[in-house]
């Protein structure tokens, strides 16, 4: 991997079945696939079996817990695919978020979300704050897919890929350019919070 490569995390938060994050998830993976500049992971939260109880002990994390740290560890910058349900994201990712509590300082977090005519925008909203509270840095361009189901032809590709794949190519320039720069903050000096 070249120095100046970055690895990004695509973390899909909904568990729910027949959910469309996979297809959103997919398409965005292959935005970044493009680029040339960045190892992409895909990380599908139904696949993780995450425990609902956090615990605290302090003792060792559960096993699926203990398997997914190195992936999210690794990354050098996420992006969250998350629907909107009740005007906010999905349990399993706020789950997942609050297992890893360290593991998003100092890193940049992107955000493509899809649902009705708020094209899930909500949700994102809703999850700025929580990284925000975790140190890491949102950034500001996004991807939303309104009335998602519309957006998407039955192969998993946009009906209008112009636009959202400008959007994806936004999204993606300015989470390299905060992945790079918190990268190069954190070698030279550790980060206070």
């Amino acid at each position: 991997m070249g120095e100046d490569r970055l690895r990004v995390a695509i973390i899909i938060g909904s568990i729910r079945e027949g959910r469309f994050g996979p297809t959103v998830a997919r398409w965005f993976a292959s935005q970044a696939d493009r680029r040339g500049d960045l190892d992409v992971d895909i990380i599908d939260l139904a696949q993780t079996w995450l425990p609902d109880v956090l615990t605290d002990d302090g003792g060792d994390p559960p096993p699926p817990v203990r398997d997914l740290a190195p992936w999210l560890s690794a990354a050098d910058a996420f992006v969250v695919v998350t629907p909107e349900y009740n005007h906010s994201f999905p349990a399993s990712l706020k789950n997942a978020i609050d297992w890893y509590g360290d593991v998003w300082k100092t890193k940049p977090v992107g955000f493509v979300s899809y649902g009705g005519m708020a094209a899930g925008l909500r949700a994102v909203e809703a999850l700025k704050p929580v990284f925000t509270e975790l140190h890491a840095v949102s950034v500001r361009e996004s991807v939303g897919f309104r009335n998602h189901p519309e957006q998407f032809d039955e192969s998993g590709r946009p009906t209008d890929p112009e636009s959202c794949n400008a959007a994806a190519a936004n999204l993606l320039d300015q989470l390299v350019w905060w992945a790079l720069a918190l990268r190069e903050a954190r070698a030279k000096r550790p980060y206070v919070s």
